[in-house]
């Protein structure tokens, strides 16, 4: 992954976020009571009181006279007990009638369909007007941090359905700077890594806002969120831990051992989108024409992808890796080839290959410890992924070729299954990744009560 920088540290395992199962709901008022439970079954024994439900010719509507809360109390009872009664509802107009997520491959598949179609109905983001580019309102559109600028740019664009035309009716709130853009515009070179000049734009910048209006200071930042594929991303909330403690952070650096927590942050997938495109290439070949068992091909950036070169480079025919790949050979080719393609972390936990093998029909291979997989709250990795941790790199070739065939064919078919889900289209579409992006905050901030 191309960064400005590394970091070693103890890394020991891949954390998923099940916030279907396990959610935090947050009340805020002048103090912060958590509320767990362990699952949804367990919750349900004695739930709170339903709200009263509406009629039925105007149950898709949502009431002028409802506030907020009452209408997120509405969403979270229906996600619920479409959980519990393992049922699906009928969809709501916007939502994507021609598909309706099922099987395995989700954790809860009735309460994610249930919860996009309370998404449909409630979800809106009001993306503060302050600043001016390049710092602000702006992000790269292509290259390995394009999944920021995509975001950002759909969030703010004129076509996106989830645009709040005044902040009275956001449930949520954007903050359109760019870490890239700060990185890139007010850093004298390139060997500063001082990291104080991005954390005072950003405090600075919600200082601005928390002076002009009241929804931060409301919430304590608990309903505001912004969205950086930078490695430095997470370092910006370190200069004021308490002011940022409830703020969401939508990051491809998802480190739980450097801070990120997947009960409020949200984990954004990189991905490095060539010019006049918007992502890698849907191509491979089918199960019966992969010969390849696994591949990666990448520079040398970090001590995960160091440890990869020194056991496999160049080492074994099966287990192809390469530090730059020959002009001979066609990267894609490759990656529609292989039955597994590894995707080691880089600098920091996150990389590009994750999506490109998804998008090749390879099934990935995760190698990279504390790394918080993107979707996670309803995407079950385990069914269409093989995590290795860091210190089993040498063991590669034994846990793949340990996975027989009936088992591959069913994940290679899971990975298909998902692709949707990894897919940015302008403006974005149900389910797809931007889509999903949202769908994650819209689940922050469904597990928060304003008082």
């Amino acid at each position: 992954m191309a960064t400005d920088g590394s970091k070693n540290g103890n890394r020991s395992q891949l954390l998923y976020t099940t916030i279907f199962l396990i959610l935090f709901f947050v009340c805020l008022n002048t103090q912060f009571n958590f509320f767990t439970f362990s699952s949804l079954k367990t919750y349900l024994i004695s739930p709170s009181p339903a709200p009263p439900p509406l009629p039925l010719s105007t149950s898709h509507l949502i009431k002028k006279d409802e506030t907020v809360e009452e209408r997120l109390a509405r969403a979270r009872f229906a996600i619920l007990e479409a959980g519990r009664m393992k049922r699906y509802k009928m969809p709501w107009r916007f939502n994507d009638r021609s598909f309706t997520p099922r099987g395995s491959v989700y954790r809860n598949p009735y309460a994610f369909h249930q919860s996009h179609i309370e998404m449909e109905k409630s979800f809106k983001v009001w993306a503060y007007k302050e600043g001016e580019l390049p710092i602000f309102h702006g992000g790269p559109m292509n290259n390995i941090y394009s999944s920021e600028g995509q975001i950002m740019d759909e969030i703010e664009s004129q076509k996106s359905r989830f645009l709040a035309q005044n902040p009275e009716e956001a449930l949520v709130f954007f903050l359109p700077v760019s870490v890239v853009s700060i990185r890139h515009y007010l850093y004298r070179s390139h060997a500063d890594y001082d990291r104080r000049i991005i954390q005072d734009v950003v405090t600075d910048y919600i200082g601005v806002l928390s002076h002009k209006y009241p929804y931060w200071n409301r919430s304590s930042g608990a309903d505001h969120f912004f969205v950086s594929c930078h490695d430095w991303a997470p370092d910006v909330t370190a200069t004021n831990p308490k002011l940022y403690e409830h703020f969401i952070r939508v990051l491809c650096n998802a480190n739980s051992s450097e801070g990120f927590r997947p009960e409020r942050d949200v984990s954004l997938p990189e991905l490095n989108i060539p010019y006049e495109h918007l992502g890698p290439p849907l191509i491979g070949q089918p199960p019966e024409n992969r010969s390849i068992l696994a591949f990666f091909a990448g520079g040398n950036h970090g001590q995960v992808r160091k440890y990869l070169f020194e056991i496999w480079d160049g080492k074994d025919e099966e287990i192809q890796v390469f530090k730059y790949l020959p002009k001979t050979l066609n990267y894609s080719e490759l990656m529609g080839r292989a039955k597994f393609c590894l995707c080691p972390s880089g600098w920091e936990v996150a990389s590009p290959r994750i999506v490109e093998s998804i998008s090749s029909g390879c099934v990935p291979v995760i190698v990279s410890d504390h790394y918080v997989l993107p979707f996670s709250d309803v995407l079950d990795w385990s069914k269409f992924s093989v995590h290795v941790p860091v210190k089993k790199i040498p063991e590669i070739k034994k846990i793949l070729e340990g996975v027989g065939i009936d088992e591959y064919i069913k994940m290679q078919k899971m990975v298909m299954k998902v692709q949707r889900h990894f897919i940015i289209h302008r403006p974005s579409r149900a389910y797809d990744l931007i889509d999903m992006v949202l769908h994650s905050v819209w689940l922050r901030r469904l597990n928060v009560k304003l008082s």
